[in-house]
């Protein structure tokens, strides 16, 4: 695309998963925000910081529309990353309504050790549930009673979604629990599985969907009462006295600031603002670019006999590794040919090295900014490595 246009001809960058690149918009629109109206936001009266407030505004209301959720029933909260939202939820729940917690084998570690670490502090049992190869859960073999989950709704490893979603969350629900989604790798590409879900938390990573690097939560306002008063700083108040405060997520309008202690990022805020007007205006013809792209290259790694898949299915995310080839040596070979890829295990050690007993693998992750002449030279430079 020629959004990407500082892409140099014959880099090939195959870590979308890890972080996409970022189209000219939204470095645009951050540039305009230090240039333009360098301001904190919600604090001050003056010009650049009442546009700091709307641009911020804009992105809160844009993401929920983008997950097709309701501005009556969730909030949208900014923090770091996926890996801190979803531990500043665990930290600050009220463990005494709840009997366990629970995860699945696929996940990254964001889930999986936060919720090993909440189960270490509150003495709740966790439960590690089995994915099948289509990222779904059969629900009938879990009990979900006052259950806290945490789980994917696309896998980093090679994009498999959780297809039933759906039931997964009405069952969690019926038996009184509650369910936090990592929605890190599905907000860019796989957002169909996400739209509509009435989740109790969905928490993302700005910088996997073509914005710039920031977490955020998307919450249901009644998991307030799941929660305890423990992570506090400036801007959640409305009021201090010696020995007391007044919390500012108690009126409507800054409920927000329940996930959002001290100065947030504006620049970057301001950026997935502009990353999600930009994904709502990609043409089709990109969209089956990238479809074109990454079937082509799936295909012609899982026709090779000596290139072990884990993949089942295309997806702009694949992993494998080759029989006789080192995984982090074949990285270092393709880096040497400019192209860009991660090798190991992605931070899912669990499933990939214990259960699953892989050597390191090689992931290749596209984006909407890889070219039909990037999969040409990978497949020239895998043939030469294979053969």
């Amino acid at each position: 695309m020629e959004d990407f246009d500082y892409l140099g001809s014959g880099e090939v960058y195959l870590d979308a998963a890890c972080q996409s690149l970022r189209p000219r918009q939204v470095i645009d629109a951050v540039n305009n925000y230090y240039t333009e109206h360098n301001s904190c936001g919600e604090r001050v009266k003056y010009k650049w910081g009442v546009e700091t407030d709307e641009k911020v505004e804009e992105a809160r209301e844009s993401l929920l529309k983008y997950l097709k959720l309701s501005a009556r029933k969730y909030t949208v909260s900014f923090t770091l990353n996926t890996t801190y939202g979803i531990n500043l939820i665990l930290t600050q729940i009220k463990a005494e309504r709840f009997e366990k917690v629970m995860t699945s084998e696929i996940e990254h570690n964001s889930p999986f050790l936060s919720t090993m670490a909440f189960s270490r502090r509150t003495k709740l049992p966790r439960e590690v549930m089995k994915r099948n190869e289509d990222g779904s859960i059969n629900a009938e073999d879990y009990d979900f009673t006052k259950a806290i989950v945490v789980i994917n709704a696309a896998s980093n490893i090679d994009g498999r979604k959780l297809m039933n979603i759906k039931e997964i969350v009405k069952a969690v629900h019926k038996e009184g629990g509650i369910i936090i989604i990592d929605a890190a790798q599905a907000m860019a590409h796989s957002v169909d599985v996400l739209r509509g879900i009435e989740a109790d938390a969905i928490v993302g990573s700005a910088h996997k969907m073509y914005a710039p690097s920031l977490g955020f939560i998307v919450w249901r306002n009644d998991l307030l009462t799941s929660l305890d008063e423990y992570v506090l700083g400036g801007g959640m108040v409305d009021d201090v006295e010696r020995d007391s405060y007044k919390l500012s997520v108690e009126g409507e309008e800054h409920r927000y600031t329940r996930f959002e202690p001290g100065l947030q990022a504006w620049g970057e805020i301001v950026g997935l603002g502009a990353a999600i007007k930009w994904l709502d205006k990609v043409p089709k013809k990109a969209w089956r670019n990238l479809e074109d792209n990454y079937t082509e290259l799936f295909d012609f790694l899982n026709e090779s006999a000596k290139v072990r898949m884990i993949n089942k299915v295309a997806n702009p995310t694949m992993s494998f590794y080759v029989d006789g080839v080192d995984s982090h040596l074949l990285g270092s070979a393709l880096s040497r040919e400019n192209v860009m890829a991660r090798t190991g295990y992605f931070c899912v050690h669990y499933y990939l090295d214990h259960v699953m007993h892989y050597p390191p693998l090689v992931r290749f992750s596209l984006g909407l900014h890889n070219r039909p002449e990037d999969i040409e030279k990978v497949k020239e430079v895998m043939k030469k490595i294979i053969e």
